[in-house]
């Protein structure tokens, strides 16, 4: 059934079990009404209708929530993702993401923080002397944006870098090399990144928005 929540019309799926209680939530839109078998749809209706402020504040949560999901950030622009089971590979028009579906989306985005960051990385090594050969490896991380295992000489970059600027990846990749000169974060250490990458403190404030 379809019921009207303020100006929003809103389909309905009523579950019914052998609970004694009525239970509401929301997803994808729908309004999903869990209760006893003996449950009327008038009596439905008539608790909706009781309920409706605090109905449509759990439905508008959904839809911000929806819309959260469906913009997606590469390289500091925001993009609407469409998904379209017709499509071939991954493409950008203007503002707009198109993808087959999220497996498709997740394989693209791996392969662009491959390609991103290693030539980011060729590019920016010029700018240091007398560091040792290292490897690459990226992963998501919740709490850093790069590692340098100096002993191992692997530098770890934080696969959601991809979505943040080309200059902040850029730092991420500078302060990752100066650990090979400096392990800590001396003043030795800030100094060596300065040389390189000078406005590292804007680069610092904007990784932690």
């Amino acid at each position: 059934m379809d019921v009207q929540l303020g100006n929003y019309d809103i389909h309905v799926e009523v579950i019914r079990k052998r609970n004694k209680n009525i239970y509401f939530r929301f997803k994808d839109g729908i309004m999903y009404v869990t209760c006893n078998r003996l449950v009327s749809l008038n009596e439905i209706n008539r608790l909706i209708k009781q309920n409706e402020k605090s109905l449509l504040r759990m439905y508008e949560k959904e839809v911000k929530k929806i819309e959260k999901d469906l913009r997606f950030y590469y390289l500091g622009n925001e993009y609407t993702v469409v998904y379209d089971s017709s499509i071939k590979h991954v493409y950008i028009d203007e503002d707009m993401l198109y993808t087959k579906d999220e497996k498709m989306l997740n394989k693209w985005l791996k392969e662009e923080c491959e390609r991103v960051f290693k030539e980011e990385i060729k590019k920016i090594v010029n700018d240091f002397y007398g560091i040792p050969p290292f490897s690459l490896r990226i992963r998501k991380m919740s709490t850093r944006w790069g590692v340098n295992n100096v002993t191992k000489r692997i530098i770890t970059l934080n696969s959601e870098l991809i979505k943040r600027d080309v200059s902040l990846i850029d730092y991420v990749i500078v302060h990752e090399l100066c650990h090979f000169y400096e392990a800590n974060h001396s003043k030795k250490f800030w100094y060596q990144v300065s040389l390189r990458y000078p406005n590292y403190s804007w680069a610092r404030k904007e990784l932690r928005s």
